[in-house]
C-alpha cells in the first residue's frame, strides 16, 4: 500500500485556495525569476554589443541562441514530463512515488547534461555553417558556443531541479536562485568583458559560472527539502516505471521544442540572408521580445502545475476554472505589454546598439509582430493545462502542424518568392492564429480529459 503525504487539506493552496490569488502567488516568483534570467541574457547582449560591436551582438543572441534552444530545449521539454508526474503524485499525496520520481529526474538531468556537452562541442560549427552564418559573425559565435556548452550539466540541473520545486508548489526558491545567478553573471560580464577585455569568451565564461551557482543552490535546497521530495545523492538513479511515465509525457514536449527550434533556425537562416544589420536588429528585438515571453511562459508553467495537482487530487472542475482564470490574466498582461513595447521600443533598442539603421530595422519588426502577441495565448495556456493532466501527444501534434510545419512552408515557399523582411515576419502571427484555433476546438470538445481520467484510473490500480 502506497505511503501517503501527510498534510492538512488546507495546506495546499493550489488545490484548495482562491484560484486567482494562488495563480498570482505562483506566477510572480516565476516571472520575477525569469526576468532576472532575461536580464543577464540581455546584459550579455548590451555589454557585448556596446564593447565589441554589432557582429558580436549578432553572434551572442542570434545564431547561437537558436542553436542552444535546439539542443537544450529537447531535454528541458523531456524533463517537463517529470514536473507533470511529480505534480500529479504530490496532488494525490503519494509520497513514496514522489521521491522515486525526484531521484529519477535528477539522474535524467545529469546524464542529459553530459550528453549535451559532447553533442554541442562536436556539432556547433557544422550547424552554424548550415544556418548560413556570415564569417564575420562566425568568428565570434563559435568560441562563444565552445565555452557555453561546457555548462550544460549545471544548466540542466537548475532547470530540472527548479521544475521539481515548482511541481510541489514552490516557485519562490527557484526565483531567488535565479536572481543570485543573474547578479553573478552581470558582475562577471563587467569584469571579464569590460575589465579583462575577453570579448564573447568572457560573456560565455560568465554565463557558465552563473549556471554553476544556480545549480549548486538548487541541489542544496533539494537536499534540505521536506522529506517527501528531499534529494539523497546515494539514491539518484533511474526507476524504470517512473522514467517510462516521464518519457511518455515529456518526449512529445521535447520533440515539440526541437521542431520549434528547427523552424526558428530556418527563420534565422533566412534572417541571416538579409545581412549583419538585420541579424543585429533581430537579436536586439529578441531580447525585448523575451520580456513578454517570460511572462506568458510563467503563466504556462503555473497552469501546468495547477492542472497537474488538481488532476491528481481529482478536482477536475477546479482545474477547468483555473484555465479560464489564467487565460483572462494572461490576456490582460498581453494587452499591457503590447502597449508598453510599442511606446518605448525605440529607446530599448538603443540600449543594444548605437547604429541608427539597426534600430530602425528593429522598430519595423516590433510594429509587425508585437500587436499580434494576443493570438498566441491559447497555445500556451491550453497546452499547459492539457500536459498537466497528462495529455501531451495531441498538443504536440497540433503545435507541430499549425506552428512548425506551417512556418517551414512559409519560409521555404512564400519568402523566396517575396524576399522581404515583413513577409518573413508574418510567419509568426499567421501560424499562431491557425494553431490557436486548433487548440480551442480540441479543448472545448473535452474528450482529452476523459482519456486522461481513464488512464489515471488504470495507473492507480494495484
Amino acid at each position: 500500500m502506497r505511503r501517503l503525504i501527510r498534510q492538512r487539506p488546507d495546506v495546499n493552496g493550489i488545490t484548495e485556495g482562491v484560484i486567482w490569488k494562488q495563480l498570482l502567488l505562483f506566477f510572480f516568483p516565476i516571472v520575477l525569476g525569469t526576468f532576472f534570467q532575461q536580464l543577464y541574457n540581455t546584459a550579455d547582449a548590451i555589454i557585448v554589443g556596446k564593447a565589441v560591436g554589432k557582429e558580436a551582438l549578432a553572434a551572442v543572441g542570434g545564431s547561437t541562441g537558436t542553436l542552444i534552444n535546439l539542443l537544450v530545449g529537447f531535454f528541458v521539454g523531456l524533463a517537463s514530463g517529470a514536473s507533470v508526474i511529480i505534480a500529479q503524485l504530490f496532488g494525490a499525496r503519494r509520497a513514496q512515488d514522489v521521491s522515486r520520481a525526484v531521484h529519477t529526474t535528477i539522474a535524467l538531468a545529469l546524464s542529459s547534461g553530459a550528453l549535451l556537452t559532447a553533442v554541442g562541442l562536436l556539432c556547433a560549427g557544422g550547424i552554424l555553417e548550415l544556418m548560413g552564418t556570415p564569417q564575420e559573425v562566425m568568428a565570434y559565435a563559435l568560441p562563444y558556443l565552445n565555452i557555453y556548452f561546457l555548462g550544460m550539466i549545471p544548466q540542466l540541473v537548475y532547470n530540472i531541479g527548479s521544475g521539481v520545486l515548482r511541481a510541489v508548489g514552490d516557485s519562490r526558491r527557484p526565483m531567488l536562485f535565479l536572481i543570485c545567478a543573474a547578479l553573478t553573471n552581470i558582475v562577471l560580464d563587467i569584469l571579464l568583458v569590460l575589465g579583462l577585455n575577453l570579448g564573447v569568451r568572457g560573456a560565455a565564461i560568465a554565463t557558465v559560472l552563473s549556471q554553476v551557482v544556480s545549480a549548486v543552490l538548487i541541489l542544496v535546497s533539494l537536499c534540505h527539502a521536506q522529506p517527501v521530495y528531499r534529494l539523497h545523492f546515494r539514491r539518484i538513479r533511474f526507476h524504470g516505471d517512473m522514467l517510462a511515465r516521464i518519457v511518455r509525457i515529456g518526449l512529445p514536449a521535447g520533440l515539440q521544442s526541437v521542431m520549434y527550434s528547427l523552424s526558428n533556425m530556418i527563420i534565422q537562416a533566412s534572417v541571416n540572408g538579409f545581412g549583419t544589420d538585420v541579424m543585429a536588429a533581430w537579436t536586439a528585438y529578441g531580447k525585448i521580445d523575451g520580456l513578454y515571453w517570460m511572462m506568458i511562459s510563467a503563466f504556462g508553467v503555473s497552469i501546468t502545475t495547477f492542472a497537474g495537482q488538481n488532476f491528481g487530487a481529482q478536482r477536475y472542475d477546479r482545474m477547468r476554472r483555473s484555465v479560464r482564470v489564467c487565460l483572462g490574466m494572461a490576456a490582460g498582461v498581453t494587452v499591457f505589454m503590447t502597449a508598453l513595447i510599442l511606446a518605448v521600443g525605440r529607446p530599448m533598442l538603443g540600449m543594444f546598439t548605437d547604429d541608427a539603421h539597426v534600430v530602425e530595422m528593429g522598430m519595423s519588426i516590433i510594429r509587425l509582430i508585437v500587436p499580434t502577441w494576443i493570438t498566441y495565448l491559447c497555445i500556451e495556456i491550453l497546452s499547459g493545462a492539457m500536459r498537466g493532466a497528462g495529455d501531451s501527444l495531441m498538443p504536440t501534434l497540433m503545435t507541430l502542424t499549425g506552428v512548425c510545419l506551417m512556418r517551414v512552408f512559409w519560409v521555404t515557399v512564400v519568402v523566396p518568392r517575396m524576399h522581404q523582411l515583413p513577409v518573413l515576419m508574418l510567419s509568426y502571427p499567421i501560424t499562431w492564429v491557425i494553431t490557436s484555433c486548433m487548440f480551442i476546438v480540441y479543448y472545448l470538445r473535452g474528450r482529452w480529459l476523459d482519456r486522461c481520467i481513464a488512464r489515471q484510473g488504470s495507473v492507480q490500480k494495484p
